[in-house]
């Protein structure tokens, strides 16, 4: 009955939306399911290879970057002294703005499919990474207390007992990872490939045709959300049961601030150290592979370079840090409503999966172009982008609320607001702080996506103007800047998490 009833309400709305285009037949960014029909079915032998070729290098990046997830997690474990250089280390490289690091990959690899692959990978690590170390760590003392008295390491605890306990949350992470693989992919796409849904959206935008935009992005939106659904299914064939809880689990006090600090300036050389003996291993140009030394001495040197860098980077940051709060409160608010109405959560969870699911490359140009090219249109586009993981892990924080502090509440007579901003809304702040860290790198990639294709300011222009003139140095610069500013907003998250989470969930504060 239930699915009768969906697919009643999904031909209402797509009756609905049909009519709507027809009364508004006029306007130029609007077209009705009639018109994406016939532009697919028209086209349908250049879609079907299109999308085979973006799935399968999505597929590709999916494999090596949750690969490169699961060994970074199990080398945390097993060496606890490494996890805050590996864990800074994986941050920042999670933060590089895939739009302006597309091009350096077009420019080593050459034509082929690394780049589409190469960014695929580097979209997805970090979120499984996340979700994978949680899991590991999700072992009961006793278990631990009885791997000890038998004289077993933290490899053997590894592989016999912690690989099996974070199944669940493993593929939470794996979930959330498929549709922005999907999305990596046809970034990469973008820096030069032949073919794929990436190419074709290029071209469809630059034509201004609205029909082959839309039917883009319904494909991609439906590629993605079916990717999402796989990944679900197994894990519930796998796993048989959902984790009771995605957060961070209690960390230790034990590391004093010094310490931290010492660390986290660690990870930063090390990460210097790497960029510059990787690309003396890989004996690469310096024509394009610029070094951490001619990025600097050509920004120390070039005053006309640093101001146009400084001018971008503000415009930038401008667009950035309204979204990104919009994105959260926006997550938060919808994760409250459904818990106040939890009948609504049958509309609101499809929409808000079908909007995450959906490539913000195909959508970006749509909505700034109906709300126009001012910081209005950029703002929603990064709100649209970094909701969905906000509402997902704030509706898992609020139902995490112990059960005998809610009936305590309403033995007392105590209303579902009042019960919502004294007891759930505490209980969610760790879930909150969780997802702001995660869309700290998705806010920029939305913004600088967004400038690149379509507003024409900030960083997002500059990596486009730098890298069809080939300014490598203004490129590398324009990467460095961009994941400062990445860093930067994760570190003010962190410090506000600190500050919040030392009053409401002390056990969560490092």
């Amino acid at each position: 009955m239930s699915i009768c009833k969906g697919g009643i309400a999904a031909l209402v709305l797509l009756g609905l939306w049909e009519m709507a285009a027809q009364v508004f037949a006029d306007n130029l960014l609007f077209v009705g399911p009639v018109g994406i029909i016939s532009h697919i079915w028209a086209n349908l032998g250049l879609l079907g290879r299109a999308t085979s070729t973006t799935t399968q290098d999505a597929a590709l990046g999916f494999i090596w970057g949750n690969l490169a997830a699961g060994i970074m997690a199990s080398v945390v474990i097993v060496f606890p002294r490494a996890e805050r250089v590996i864990s800074s280390a994986a941050l920042v490289i999670f933060c590089l703005p895939l739009v302006a690091t597309g091009p350096i990959l077009r420019v080593v690899s050459g034509p082929g499919d690394v780049p589409q692959i190469a960014l695929a990978a580097l979209a997805v690590y970090y979120t499984t990474f996340l979700a994978l170390r949680v899991g590991l760590r999700a072992m009961p003392a006793n278990w631990s207390d009885l791997m000890s008295v038998y004289g077993r390491g933290a490899f053997t605890s590894l592989v016999t007992i912690r690989a099996r306990a974070s199944l669940p949350y493993l593929f939470v992470g794996l979930q959330i990872a498929a549709p922005a693989a999907f999305l990596g992919a046809m970034i990469g796409e973008f820096t030069g490939a032949e073919r794929g849904l990436g190419v074709l959206t290029l071209r469809a935008m630059r034509s201004l045709d609205v029909e082959a935009t839309w039917s883009l992005a319904i494909i991609s939106a439906a590629m993605a959300m079916l990717l999402y659904a796989l990944v679900g299914r197994l894990g519930h064939w796998l796993v048989g049961y959902a984790p009771d809880i995605i957060l961070s689990p209690p960390r230790s006090m034990g590391h004093k601030r010094w310490r931290g600090i010492i660390e986290t300036l660690g990870a930063a050389v090390l990460l210097i150290l790497l960029w510059q003996i990787t690309m003396d291993l890989a004996d690469l140009n310096r024509f394009f592979a610029k070094r951490p030394a001619d990025v600097l001495s050509y920004l120390r040197s070039d005053a006309d370079a640093r101001a146009t860098l400084l001018s971008a980077l503000a415009q930038t940051t401008a667009a950035t840090i309204p979204g990104y709060i919009a994105g959260l409160v926006l997550g938060a608010a919808l994760a409250m409503a459904v818990i106040l109405l939890p009948k609504a959560s049958g509309v609101v969870l499809p929409v808000a999966v079908a909007l995450r699911a959906i490539p913000i490359i195909t959508t970006a140009p749509l909505i700034v172009l109906a709300l126009g090219r001012g910081a209005v249109g950029t703002i929603a586009v990064i709100a649209i982008m970094i909701f969905f993981p906000t509402f997902v892990a704030c509706l898992q924080g609020l139902r995490q609320t112990p059960r005998q502090v809610t009936d305590l509440f309403r033995s007392y007579g105590t209303g579902p607001m009042t019960v919502l901003c004294l007891a759930q809304i505490p209980t969610m702040l760790p879930a909150f702080f969780a997802a702001a860290k995660m869309a700290v790198p998705a806010a920029i990639l939305a913004v600088t996506t967004t400038e690149w294709l379509v507003t024409g300011k900030g960083i997002g222009l500059l990596v486009a103007l730098t890298s069809t003139t080939s300014n490598y140095n203004m490129l590398w610069s324009c990467i460095l800047a961009t994941t400062l500013l990445a860093v930067g907003m994760y570190a003010v998250v962190v410090w506000l998490e600190r500050v919040v989470l030392s009053k409401y969930a002390s056990e969560q504060v490092i």
